[in-house]
Formats: C-alpha cells, structure tokens, sequence
C-alpha cells in the first residue's frame, strides 16, 4: 500500500504537514498509535490551547544551534495560524505576555486540523503501532495492520514528556537507526525539587506562592514562585527549569521591586523584629520560615551594618541549589532531541537520508512557555508540508 507521505505522529506538527502537503496532491498517511488525534493539544493552555504567542522571537527558543528555528518561524507567523482559526470561526483571546487561547475548548483546535487534513486528502491510521521502518528507496513502514511504503516518512512522535499520553524515545531511535545524532534529552519546562534542610523547612509552604525573580546562566524571569511537598514550582520555575544543569545554584530575588539593603537602611531605628517588617512585603508564613533558616530574628535596629548588608543580600540573590527535577512525567516538554546540524532548517529532511524528515518536539529546539512550543510545531510542520 504505497503513499506518497507516511507521517508518524498525528500531533501538532503532523497534522499541520499533513495539511500541507495533502494541498499540494500529494497522497498522505498518518500513524498513530493513540486512539485520538492531537493528545497533547488537548490538554495545552489547562484546556483551552495557548496555541502560539503574538511575540514568537528565535530568542524564545533554546537549541545548541540558536539560529536553525529562523528559516522555519519566519515562513509560518503566528498570523497564518490566527488566520486559520479565523477561517473556521474560533473565538480567542490574549493572555499577559502575546499568549493566546481558544475562548472555548482545545478540541475546537483538534477538529480543525482534521478538517483541513481531511479536505486535503490526508487519511489517518490510528491505534497502530509500529513495528519496524527500513529505506530501500522507498520508506516502508511495518505496523500491526499492515505495511504501508512512501518516498517521504515524516518522523512528528514528539518529545519525552508526559509519558502518560503515550510518549515515547521512538524518534531518537529512528534517528540513531539511521546513523543520525540525539542531543541527549532532558525534561523541560518541569518543577525543581529540593533536598535536606531546605525541603524540610520550605515543604510545609506547599500552596504558598511569592512573587519573585529567578535567574540561573544569565536567563531571568519573574513571576509567582509556588512552593510544593517537593520543592518549587510556579511559571518562572518552568521557565527557568529549561536553563538550569544539576549543580547549578539558582538566584532568586524575594523582593524584584526594591533595593533590600535601602529598605532595610530606611527602618534602621525600628524595634520591629525583620520577619514582622518584611512581612509586609512577603507572605507571613513563608518569610517566618524563610528567617528561621537564614537571618537572626531580632530587631532590625539590633542588626550590625555588615548584618544588614548580608541579610540584604540573601533577600535579592537568595541561593537555592535544586536537588534535581520532578522528571518527564511533570515536565512539560523536552530539552535536547535530534541534532539540528543533521537537518535542513528550510525543509526539516535528514541530511544524511534523502526523504527522511523530523519535525515539532523531536527536534532539539524547545520553546519558552507561553504558547511557542506549539508554535514550533505548526512552524516545523508547515515547513516540511512544502518539501514532502
């Protein structure tokens, strides 16, 4: 049963190359082994799809080869996909930041990317799973029904995260079959744990959140920090998550909008105790906790000025050092994938293997949060669509 494109993976970035290379006539197969198309794209955005960010930069996107998303990002904006929900007449908004999501449910996304791949063409397989992929000039695909062959075979399987949706290392396998190098992957966008005394003291905070800003290797953001049972969480936890490498020390200033040491200088007469001063500025359970393991609680007008300067410092660089991660089955997305100098950043094709092609998560490019994953994978998807 010969095609013309085998895609694996009916997520994002294979139905949006589905799409596009269906309009161009060509005869068109996706593989899934999930009973239900675009898994993840149902659960993005807590079920309302933040399905790409007014803002899409290549800065937004991490990669050991920063310019490979340029070609890809500058021919599918975020307004050709705005288009195509304003074509099947879905309602959305904006959130902070350029993010936008549907006003109703992520599923109105899902139903128009099949209606598209459907209108041009494109068949699906679904609950198949695949055996074996050999290249003989032709691709043949060997699954539980049957053996289905093609000059093109698009490899969109996605990245390690949750695993519960079926997630698997079938792309990297691919890859590595085809003699094709894997930056070793790691999750991403995920909650940090911590260890010892830290968890002890800051575990009883689990549902407490600050408002802060967390740098780690020259990467900043700043939002509301959550404290767990596990350890931290929160957006510019993820965020930061995605920059950070066990061992490394994170800087979290407690108080972004002020200069501690002025504010500490500017009460130096007062009889109150510094928990009940900084309380104003911080939740009282958490700063409470927060003294007992760091500063002296006593009045600030007891403090010495070298104690001033230290505790100044510690509340706009306190150091936290993360025992690790809460691992794939949290983490929103994966770090790390197939090595972009193997593919061709205008078509996403394998280098080394004509007609071969890897697209969206699978990929060593990983998007900020805020709807750039999924805007990477319509991006990658498109842009294979045209060359298939």
């Amino acid at each position: 049963m010969n095609r013309d494109v085998i895609i694996i993976g009916a997520g994002a970035s294979g139905l949006i190359c589905a799409q596009e290379a269906g309009k161009r006539g060509k005869a068109v197969l996706v593989i899934d082994h999930g009973q239900k198309i675009g898994a993840k794209i149902r659960i993005s955005g807590g079920g309302r799809c933040n399905f790409t960010n007014l803002h899409v930069l290549p800065e937004h996107y991490i990669s050991q080869n920063p310019h490979f998303c340029r070609s890809a990002l500058s021919r599918y904006t975020p307004g050709d996909f705005i288009s195509l929900l304003r074509k099947h007449r879905i309602a959305f908004h904006e959130k902070e930041a350029g993010q936008l999501f549907c006003n109703a449910t992520s599923s109105e996304i899902v139903i128009m990317l099949r209606t598209e791949c459907e209108k041009a063409g494109a068949e699906f397989l679904l609950n198949c799973s695949v055996k074996k992929i050999s290249n003989n000039g032709l691709f043949s695909v060997a699954t539980d029904k049957g053996i289905f062959q093609a000059r093109s075979l698009v490899i969109a399987t996605g990245g390690l995260s949750y695993p519960k949706l079926g997630a698997s290392d079938f792309g990297l396998r691919i890859a590595k079959q085809f003699c094709i190098s894997v930056i070793s992957p790691r999750p991403g966008l995920v909650p940090l744990t911590l260890s010892g005394k830290e968890l002890e003291i800051f575990s009883e905070l689990s549902g407490v959140s600050i408002n802060a800003e967390v740098t780690v290797n020259r990467a900043s953001f700043r939002g509301s920090v959550l404290f767990t049972h596990r350890g931290l969480s929160g957006p510019p936890i993820l965020q930061i998550s995605s920059y950070w490498n066990r061992g490394d020390l994170l800087s979290i200033d407690l108080l972004p909008s002020l200069n501690a040491y002025d504010l500490l200088k500017a009460n130096r007469s007062s009889r109150k105790e510094i928990q009940n001063l900084l309380s104003l500025y911080l939740p009282s359970r958490f700063i409470q906790a927060w003294c007992s393991y760091y500063l002296q609680t006593k009045p600030v007008c007891q403090f010495t000025e070298k104690e001033l300067r230290s505790a100044a410092e510690k509340l706009n660089a306190w150091q936290v050092k993360p025992s690790g991660t809460e691992g794939y089955a949290a983490a929103e997305v994966t770090i790390g994938g197939i090595d972009t100098n193997e593919v061709s950043s205008k078509t996403m094709e394998a280098k080394k293997v004509p007609g071969l092609y890897f697209i969206g998560e699978v990929l060593d490019v990983t998007g900020q949060l805020g709807g750039y994953n999924l805007h990477w994978a319509w991006a990658t998807g498109h842009a294979a669509g045209q060359h298939v």
